[in-house]
Order: C-alpha cells, then structure tokens, then sequence
C-alpha cells in the first residue's frame, strides 16, 4: 500500500450524517449518526477526484470511464479510506481523536480504567467462548460516565502502550460538537413543491471550533489539497486542508517479544462469522488468527452490540445490501503470538481483509481498519 495523504476537513455548516433509518414521513425522526460511516468520506473524496479528472459521474457510474485509482463500480481501484477520525485543528497542525474503546472503563468521578483478561473462577459458567473473560476489578461502585468520550492524541498514545490514559485526556463529546434540531418538508418528486402533512424532524451535528476529521487516503499520486467536498445529506460543505498529520505508533518491536497484544476496531468491522473478524478459524476449542504474516489465539473480546450499515449506491440507484458489523472500538486480546514487527506494521496497513479481498467496494470505503496495541499484565496499582 501507498504512503496513505492525510486530508483535514473542516465543516463549514451544520452536517446532516444519515444513519440507517428511514425518515421522511410525517412526524418522523431522523437521528444523526457521529462519527459517520467512513464510507460518506470516501464517497465525498471520490466524487471531488472525479470531477478534478474532468469525468462525468454519470459515465463513471455506468463503468464507461473508469479512473486509474478508483476503477469503476464494479471493480473498485487501489484507492482505499485507510482513516478516519475526529480531529482538532490548531494554526498549521492537527491532532487526531480516537474514541474510547470497549475496554476503558470511564466513571463519572476518578480515574479510567482497563478491563483485563481473566479466567472465570472455579465453579462458575457463562456461554462465552473464549478462555477468558475482560472483568473490570475496582474497589467500590461506580456508574459510567454519560455519552461518548474521546482521547487526545497523548490519551491514544498511552492506551496503545498498554496504559491507562490520564483523565485529562479524555474529551466528552458535548466539547467536540453539539446537536441542532431542524425542521424539514416533503417534496412532491414531480413538481418539486412542498406536501401537505409531510413535515419531519432530523438532527444536524454542528462541529465546534477548529474541530473536524482526519483522513487518510491510500492508492493514490495525489489527492485534492484545497477547495470543498459535498459532504453527508444535502451535500453540505466541508473545506479540505493538506496538513501534516501525526498518528501514535505502538511499539511494535515490545509487541512482537511480548507474543501477545490487542487488535482495535479503528472502523466498523464487517465480518463473515458477525463479532469475529476476518482472519480467526475453529481449531478444536480455540480460535486461531492468522493474517499478513500474523499468527496469534484468541484468548478475550470485548465487542458491544452489533448495528446496521447500508447506505444509497449512487451508481446503481438502490439501497446497499444492510449488513451487521461489530462496532468501532471493539477489542480482541490475542495470546501465543507468532509475528514480526514488519508483519504488525503489515496487518495494520492492510486491515482485516483477507488475500483476496472479501469486499473490494467496502474495503475501499474504509472498513475493517484496525489499531494494534500493547497488552501488558500490569494490574491497575503498578501501573499508577
């Protein structure tokens, strides 16, 4: 895979992110989906290269003009959405925000926590497959934080060390973007002219200050540097910045002699067996991964509940196949781990996508990206 470009776009209007629920009838609600689907910027990149190499999207969608880095509809190129990711923007640099994953316990009060792996004791039972459980072990009670939470860049870089990141480094969405309710109508396709009793409700995300995505973008010479992208429901605009973008790394050489890590979903994961990615076989009571020169067992997974993803194919004018997916920021620890520091740099490039591809479309899209980060056996008092 090529150097992937990182691009900042920046929101200049209130952003209408579809989820995967109808709306549109009279009294309707239709519920913004943040972060979206990575598949609204590739799709919003893809039409901007278009229109830059002077083809017709109409030629495009028809496989008539195909594009040397996107292909056509049917065979997709080697463009791929390797990243995206929330990011605040200060003077000339940028800084990527990464949500919490599945396995950091943030309370209300005090300090996050991690979940470990750990073996049910002696005498209980649950369904779950896999030798070991992730148990959050704390002294006393307490309720999770509300909503959804970020790490700062420094936040990320702990976690993927394999440490707790520090309260300060932890972002409440309320900080990162607000919700504005707005009123729409329902139009008479023939005569374009407002329907009587068709007025419904959705929410628009309004970003805060200097607060926009990270994306990087793969397969390509070069990419747009400036101008606009059409960007989500009624093709809002969304400003495009060149700026150089730094991402954590974990330490890939302490993984690779420590023989066990954490695969994170930096993405929606779409996957054949549902939660379990890409890559893992049965092997008599164990599941085995093997993937781009890694090899490791499965040893805990930490997955929340499952959503839907579809969407509108431009192309074909019809409703993509609905599909579920194992949620971004869904953690898998993997034990007896065989692999080269090269082989971890490899498998994060290239994503839970089999050789050859499962999806071409959807891989170029941006799912089944992933983080790799250290799991240390460290109990909460050492590492503080």
């Amino acid at each position: 895979m090529t150097t992937p470009h990182w691009l900042f776009l920046e929101p200049l209007d209130a952003l209408l992110l579809r989820g995967n629920q109808l709306f549109g009838d009279a009294g309707s609600y239709g519920q913004s989906l943040m972060p979206p689907w990575p598949s609204v910027a590739a799709g919003a990149i893809r039409s901007r290269i278009l229109v830059d190499a002077g083809i017709p999207l109409g030629e495009f969608a028809a496989g008539k003009h195909p594009h040397p880095a996107l292909g056509t509809p049917e065979k997709p190129g080697a463009f791929t959405l390797c990243a995206l990711h929330l990011a605040r923007r200060n003077g000339e640099n940028v800084e990527p925000l990464l949500p919490a994953p599945a396995d950091l316990f943030i309370p209300q009060e005090g300090d996050a926590q991690l979940l470990r792996p750990a073996p049910l004791p002696a005498g209980l039972a649950a369904s779950n497959p896999l030798p070991q459980l992730p148990l959050l072990a704390r002294q006393g009670r307490s309720k999770p934080a509300a909503g959804s939470h970020w790490l700062t860049s420094a936040g990320w870089q702990a976690y993927l060390n394999g440490q707790t990141p520090a309260r300060a480094e932890l972002l409440p969405a309320r900080k990162l973007w607000s919700t504005d309710e707005r009123t729409g109508v329902g139009l008479n396709p023939g005569t374009r002219s407002a329907q009587d009793g068709r007025l419904f409700a959705n929410s628009a995300v309004c970003m805060k200050e200097n607060v926009g995505f990270a994306a990087a973008v793969a397969g390509m010479d070069a990419v747009p540097s400036d101008g606009l992208l059409r960007f989500g429901g009624d093709g809002r605009a969304v400003a495009v910045h060149r700026l150089p973008i730094a991402m954590p790394q974990p330490d890939w050489d302490a993984i690779a002699q420590q023989k066990r890590c954490r695969l994170i979903l930096a993405s929606p994961g779409l996957f054949a067996h549902g939660w379990l990615p890409n890559g893992f076989t049965r092997e008599g009571d164990a599941w085995r991964f093997a993937l781009h020169g890694v090899r490791a067992r499965l040893a805990a997974a930490a997955v929340p509940r499952h959503a839907t993803i579809s969407g509108w194919d431009l192309a074909r004018h019809q409703p993509k196949d609905a599909q579920r997916i194992a949620p971004t920021g869904s953690v898998y620890w993997l034990d007896e781990l065989d692999a080269t520091p090269d082989a971890l740099r490899q498998l994060a490039d290239a994503g839970l996508w089999g050789t050859p591809c499962e999806d071409d479309a959807r891989r170029a899209e941006g799912f089944n990206r992933l983080h790799i980060a250290q799991w240390n056996e460290k109990s909460e008092k050492q590492e503080h």
